[in-house]
């Protein structure tokens, strides 16, 4: 419908439309609804390619090379970083949601890699709790010390810089 609509678009304006249109539904309770299966997540990483090539001359351009252009990040980093988001805001309580039924934290003493807030990876069968557990351990768990105490705009905006996002 865009391509059908807007027939040079420059990155401005393919910026606007596929921030406000088309991403929105891409990420649509991603902390909810991760695509689990290959074939879904490459269906959904398939519109964003396509999105991207209406850009005026990124068209002949790898998928790479028009996401850094565009300052884009895989769908893939998207849901990540939400996932990310969302348990911070569940470890420190800002949601209003008991964290322990998503984590436990690593209780050890003689810990001094890290930061204070590591989780353990934990074994419930057929919740669907476990799976975004599950998504978000190991990742939380690279994340460098002092990012516990702070603001969730703030921990997005070091989790972007760290990443190069």
């Amino acid at each position: 419908m865009i391509h059908r609509q807007f027939k040079d678009l420059d990155k401005k304006s393919f910026l606007i439309i596929y921030k406000s249109f088309v991403r929105p539904h891409l990420e649509y309770a991603v902390q909810s609804w991760s695509p689990y299966l290959k074939w879904d997540i490459e269906h959904l990483e398939k519109v964003q390619r396509r999105a991207t090539k209406l850009v005026k001359g990124y068209w002949k351009l790898s998928y790479e090379e028009r996401l850094k252009r565009l300052n884009l990040t895989t769908l893939h980093i998207r849901r990540l970083r939400g996932d990310l988001i969302e348990a911070y805001k569940i470890i420190t309580g800002k949601e209003n949601m008991k964290w322990e039924k998503f984590f436990h934290l690593y209780n050890s003493e003689h810990n001094t890699t890290g930061h204070c807030l590591k989780l353990t990876m934990t074994r419930r069968r057929l919740e669907l709790l476990a799976t975004f557990s599950l998504r978000v351990v190991s990742q939380w768990n690279k994340l460098p010390t002092q990012w516990s105490r702070q603001t969730p705009s703030s921990f997005k905006n070091r989790l972007d810089k760290e990443w190069g996002i």
